[in-house]
Protein backbone atom coordinates (compact mmCIF):
# COMPACT_ATOMS: atom_id res chain seq x y z
CA UNK A 1 0.00 0.00 0.00
CA UNK A 2 2.62 2.19 0.58
CA UNK A 3 4.44 1.52 -2.66
CA UNK A 4 1.13 2.62 -4.43
CA UNK A 5 0.47 5.62 -2.49
CA UNK A 6 4.11 6.99 -3.12
CA UNK A 7 3.61 6.07 -7.22
CA UNK A 8 0.12 8.17 -6.75
CA UNK A 9 2.09 10.75 -4.98
CA UNK A 10 4.61 10.65 -7.99
CA UNK A 11 2.37 10.96 -10.58
CA UNK A 12 0.28 13.73 -9.28
CA UNK A 13 3.54 15.29 -8.98
CA UNK A 14 4.64 15.00 -12.43
CA UNK A 15 1.01 16.12 -13.50
CA UNK A 16 1.43 19.69 -11.30
CA UNK A 17 4.73 20.05 -12.75
CA UNK A 18 3.29 20.08 -16.28
CA UNK A 19 0.23 22.10 -15.48
CA UNK A 20 2.68 24.76 -14.66
CA UNK A 21 4.85 24.27 -17.44
CA UNK A 22 2.28 25.61 -19.45
CA UNK A 23 2.66 28.96 -18.21
CA UNK A 24 5.65 30.07 -19.64
CA UNK A 25 7.22 33.04 -19.02
CA UNK A 26 9.54 35.63 -20.86
CA UNK A 27 13.46 35.39 -20.99
CA UNK A 28 15.25 38.34 -19.27
CA UNK A 29 15.77 39.63 -22.45
CA UNK A 30 12.12 39.65 -23.59
CA UNK A 31 11.01 41.32 -20.70
CA UNK A 32 13.61 44.09 -20.81
CA UNK A 33 12.16 43.94 -24.82
CA UNK A 34 8.69 44.13 -23.66
CA UNK A 35 8.48 46.27 -20.92
CA UNK A 36 11.55 48.67 -21.31
CA UNK A 37 10.23 51.11 -18.96
CA UNK A 38 9.47 48.87 -16.51
CA UNK A 39 5.46 48.36 -17.15
CA UNK A 40 3.49 46.75 -20.04
CA UNK A 41 2.25 49.79 -21.59
CA UNK A 42 -0.92 48.16 -23.15
CA UNK A 43 -2.48 50.29 -25.73
CA UNK A 44 -6.66 49.66 -26.92
CA UNK A 45 -9.67 51.62 -28.25
CA UNK A 46 -11.16 52.42 -25.09
CA UNK A 47 -14.86 53.35 -26.45
CA UNK A 48 -15.92 50.17 -27.71
CA UNK A 49 -16.48 46.73 -25.73
CA UNK A 50 -14.73 44.43 -28.24
CA UNK A 51 -11.30 46.18 -26.86
CA UNK A 52 -12.12 48.00 -23.82
CA UNK A 53 -14.94 50.81 -21.86
CA UNK A 54 -14.47 52.97 -18.98
CA UNK A 55 -16.61 51.63 -15.60
CA UNK A 56 -19.05 54.23 -15.00
CA UNK A 57 -18.47 53.50 -11.39
CA UNK A 58 -14.85 52.74 -10.54
CA UNK A 59 -13.18 54.94 -13.65
CA UNK A 60 -11.02 51.36 -14.31
CA UNK A 61 -11.04 50.23 -17.77
CA UNK A 62 -12.31 46.25 -18.13
CA UNK A 63 -12.70 44.32 -21.60
CA UNK A 64 -10.66 41.64 -23.17
CA UNK A 65 -7.94 44.17 -23.67
CA UNK A 66 -7.45 44.94 -20.34
CA UNK A 67 -7.96 41.07 -18.86
CA UNK A 68 -5.48 39.86 -21.66
CA UNK A 69 -2.81 42.74 -21.10
CA UNK A 70 -3.12 42.40 -17.25
CA UNK A 71 -2.43 38.69 -17.43
CA UNK A 72 0.70 39.26 -20.05
CA UNK A 73 2.02 41.64 -17.94
CA UNK A 74 1.84 39.33 -14.45
CA UNK A 75 3.40 36.79 -16.90
CA UNK A 76 6.23 39.00 -17.03
CA UNK A 77 6.47 40.14 -13.61
CA UNK A 78 5.89 44.06 -14.57
CA UNK A 79 3.02 46.25 -13.70
CA UNK A 80 0.13 46.63 -16.24
CA UNK A 81 -0.37 50.61 -17.72
CA UNK A 82 -3.37 50.99 -19.86
CA UNK A 83 -2.93 53.30 -22.72
CA UNK A 84 -6.70 54.32 -23.96
CA UNK A 85 -7.42 55.33 -27.00
CA UNK A 86 -10.86 57.13 -27.99
CA UNK A 87 -10.58 56.92 -32.16
CA UNK A 88 -8.01 54.47 -34.07
CA UNK A 89 -5.53 56.68 -36.61
CA UNK A 90 -3.52 57.93 -32.66
CA UNK A 91 -2.92 54.29 -31.67
CA UNK A 92 -0.92 53.94 -35.35
CA UNK A 93 0.87 56.71 -34.39
CA UNK A 94 1.53 55.78 -30.97
CA UNK A 95 3.37 52.84 -32.25
CA UNK A 96 5.55 55.40 -33.84
CA UNK A 97 6.44 57.39 -31.48
CA UNK A 98 6.77 54.62 -28.62
CA UNK A 99 3.77 55.63 -26.61
CA UNK A 100 2.52 51.76 -26.24
CA UNK A 101 4.77 48.33 -26.10
CA UNK A 102 1.75 46.21 -27.32
CA UNK A 103 -1.63 46.83 -28.41
CA UNK A 104 -4.58 45.07 -29.56
CA UNK A 105 -6.12 45.93 -32.58
CA UNK A 106 -7.68 44.43 -36.27
CA UNK A 107 -5.33 42.80 -38.60
CA UNK A 108 -4.48 44.79 -41.91
CA UNK A 109 -1.69 44.53 -45.05
CA UNK A 110 -1.14 48.77 -44.11
CA UNK A 111 -1.15 48.22 -40.30
CA UNK A 112 1.23 45.80 -41.09
CA UNK A 113 3.76 48.19 -42.24
CA UNK A 114 4.10 49.72 -39.18
CA UNK A 115 3.54 46.86 -37.00
CA UNK A 116 4.28 43.01 -36.56
CA UNK A 117 0.87 40.81 -35.71
CA UNK A 118 0.83 38.01 -33.53
CA UNK A 119 -2.02 35.46 -34.80
CA UNK A 120 -5.38 36.61 -34.18
CA UNK A 121 -6.92 35.62 -30.65
CA UNK A 122 -10.39 36.35 -31.78
CA UNK A 123 -12.97 37.07 -34.56
CA UNK A 124 -14.78 39.89 -34.73
CA UNK A 125 -18.29 40.05 -37.42
CA UNK A 126 -18.96 43.75 -38.56
CA UNK A 127 -22.78 44.65 -38.22
CA UNK A 128 -25.39 48.08 -39.06
CA UNK A 129 -27.21 49.90 -36.74
CA UNK A 130 -30.22 51.38 -38.20
CA UNK A 131 -32.88 54.53 -36.45
CA UNK A 132 -36.04 53.47 -35.93
CA UNK A 133 -38.38 53.09 -39.09
CA UNK A 134 -35.48 53.10 -41.09
CA UNK A 135 -36.75 50.69 -44.15
CA UNK A 136 -33.41 49.21 -44.72
CA UNK A 137 -33.02 45.60 -43.69
CA UNK A 138 -30.61 43.92 -46.35
CA UNK A 139 -27.23 44.59 -47.72
CA UNK A 140 -29.05 45.27 -51.11
CA UNK A 141 -31.04 48.22 -49.35
CA UNK A 142 -27.91 49.73 -47.86
CA UNK A 143 -25.61 49.71 -51.13
CA UNK A 144 -27.96 52.25 -52.86
CA UNK A 145 -27.24 55.90 -54.13
CA UNK A 146 -28.41 58.26 -51.67
CA UNK A 147 -27.69 55.70 -48.37
CA UNK A 148 -24.80 57.69 -46.17
CA UNK A 149 -23.03 54.79 -44.06
CA UNK A 150 -21.22 56.47 -40.87
CA UNK A 151 -18.27 54.65 -40.10
CA UNK A 152 -14.81 55.52 -37.51
CA UNK A 153 -12.52 56.56 -40.10
CA UNK A 154 -9.27 54.22 -40.78
CA UNK A 155 -10.64 51.09 -38.78
CA UNK A 156 -11.23 47.87 -40.30
CA UNK A 157 -14.58 48.21 -40.69
CA UNK A 158 -13.98 51.60 -42.88
CA UNK A 159 -11.21 49.61 -45.08
CA UNK A 160 -14.21 46.94 -45.48
CA UNK A 161 -16.92 49.30 -46.79
CA UNK A 162 -14.04 51.23 -49.24
CA UNK A 163 -13.64 47.74 -50.53
CA UNK A 164 -16.75 46.66 -51.11
CA UNK A 165 -19.50 49.45 -51.38
CA UNK A 166 -19.70 50.92 -54.42
CA UNK A 167 -22.83 53.16 -54.21
CA UNK A 168 -23.65 54.44 -51.03
CA UNK A 169 -21.19 57.53 -49.80
CA UNK A 170 -19.41 56.74 -46.29
CA UNK A 171 -19.43 59.47 -43.93
CA UNK A 172 -16.23 59.33 -41.88
CA UNK A 173 -15.95 60.49 -38.40
CA UNK A 174 -13.53 60.46 -35.61
CA UNK A 175 -15.36 58.59 -32.30
CA UNK A 176 -18.47 56.59 -31.62
CA UNK A 177 -19.67 59.48 -30.20
CA UNK A 178 -20.03 61.13 -33.38
CA UNK A 179 -21.18 58.32 -34.97
CA UNK A 180 -24.24 58.26 -32.75
CA UNK A 181 -24.57 62.09 -33.08
CA UNK A 182 -24.44 61.51 -37.51
CA UNK A 183 -27.64 59.22 -36.74
CA UNK A 184 -29.49 60.93 -34.38
CA UNK A 185 -28.92 64.11 -36.49
CA UNK A 186 -29.89 62.92 -39.82
CA UNK A 187 -26.41 63.30 -41.40
CA UNK A 188 -25.80 59.18 -41.31
CA UNK A 189 -28.98 56.49 -42.50
CA UNK A 190 -26.69 53.60 -40.77
CA UNK A 191 -23.60 52.97 -38.65
CA UNK A 192 -21.27 50.29 -39.70
CA UNK A 193 -19.04 48.90 -37.09
CA UNK A 194 -18.04 45.73 -34.97
CA UNK A 195 -21.34 43.96 -34.47
CA UNK A 196 -20.82 44.00 -30.66
CA UNK A 197 -20.08 47.74 -30.52
CA UNK A 198 -23.26 48.38 -32.66
CA UNK A 199 -25.44 46.60 -30.47
CA UNK A 200 -23.70 48.42 -27.65
CA UNK A 201 -24.04 51.73 -29.38
CA UNK A 202 -27.98 50.83 -29.79
CA UNK A 203 -28.56 51.71 -26.34
CA UNK A 204 -27.99 55.07 -27.02
CA UNK A 205 -30.39 55.63 -30.00
CA UNK A 206 -33.72 54.23 -29.17
CA UNK A 207 -35.46 52.32 -31.56
CA UNK A 208 -32.99 51.51 -33.43
CA UNK A 209 -31.79 48.21 -33.81
CA UNK A 210 -28.79 45.83 -35.84
CA UNK A 211 -29.70 44.40 -39.20
CA UNK A 212 -29.59 40.45 -38.69
CA UNK A 213 -26.68 38.53 -41.11
CA UNK A 214 -23.02 38.84 -41.49
CA UNK A 215 -21.63 41.87 -42.87
CA UNK A 216 -18.20 41.49 -42.75
CA UNK A 217 -15.94 40.67 -40.29
CA UNK A 218 -11.84 40.97 -39.30
CA UNK A 219 -8.85 38.92 -36.73
CA UNK A 220 -7.70 40.65 -34.46
CA UNK A 221 -4.38 40.33 -32.45
CA UNK A 222 -1.79 41.54 -30.42
CA UNK A 223 0.31 44.23 -32.17
CA UNK A 224 3.98 45.31 -31.46
CA UNK A 225 6.08 48.25 -33.08
CA UNK A 226 8.35 46.93 -36.12
CA UNK A 227 12.15 46.36 -35.12
CA UNK A 228 11.16 44.43 -32.03
CA UNK A 229 11.81 41.07 -32.86
CA UNK A 230 11.90 39.67 -28.92
CA UNK A 231 8.72 41.46 -27.89
CA UNK A 232 6.91 40.08 -30.94
CA UNK A 233 7.74 36.17 -30.19
CA UNK A 234 7.14 36.21 -26.70
CA UNK A 235 3.36 38.02 -27.74
CA UNK A 236 3.24 34.92 -30.47
CA UNK A 237 3.45 32.57 -27.84
CA UNK A 238 1.63 34.63 -25.14
CA UNK A 239 -1.67 34.75 -27.48
CA UNK A 240 -1.70 30.61 -28.32
CA UNK A 241 -1.40 30.30 -25.02
CA UNK A 242 -4.42 32.38 -23.95
CA UNK A 243 -6.24 30.56 -26.37
CA UNK A 244 -5.53 27.22 -25.33
CA UNK A 245 -6.22 28.07 -21.66
CA UNK A 246 -9.21 29.36 -22.43
CA UNK A 247 -8.31 32.82 -21.56
CA UNK A 248 -9.55 34.80 -24.48
CA UNK A 249 -12.97 32.48 -24.16
CA UNK A 250 -13.56 33.61 -20.46
CA UNK A 251 -12.57 37.72 -21.67
CA UNK A 252 -15.06 37.68 -23.94
CA UNK A 253 -17.48 36.00 -22.02
CA UNK A 254 -16.62 38.46 -19.13
CA UNK A 255 -17.60 41.20 -21.34
CA UNK A 256 -20.47 40.01 -22.69
CA UNK A 257 -19.74 40.40 -26.27
CA UNK A 258 -22.01 38.70 -29.06
CA UNK A 259 -20.78 38.21 -32.79
CA UNK A 260 -16.94 37.59 -31.20
CA UNK A 261 -15.42 34.47 -31.27
CA UNK A 262 -12.19 32.75 -30.58
CA UNK A 263 -9.82 32.43 -33.04
CA UNK A 264 -8.13 29.01 -33.84
CA UNK A 265 -4.98 27.83 -32.16
CA UNK A 266 -2.30 28.26 -35.06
Amino acid sequence: MRTIHWLLTAVFAQILAGCAGLETGPTPDQRQALAPTGKLRVGFLSTTPIHATKDAASGEFKGPAVDLGKEMARRIGVQFEPVPYTSFPPVLAGAKSGEWDIAMIGISSERGQIVDFTAPYMVVEFGYLVPSGSAISTLADIDKPGVRIAVLEKSSPDAHLSRTIQRAKLVRVSTFADMVESLKAGRADALYGTKAGMLSQSAKVPGSRVLEGRFGGEETAFAVPKGRPLSAAYARQFVEESKSEGLVKAAIERAGLRGVVVAPLE
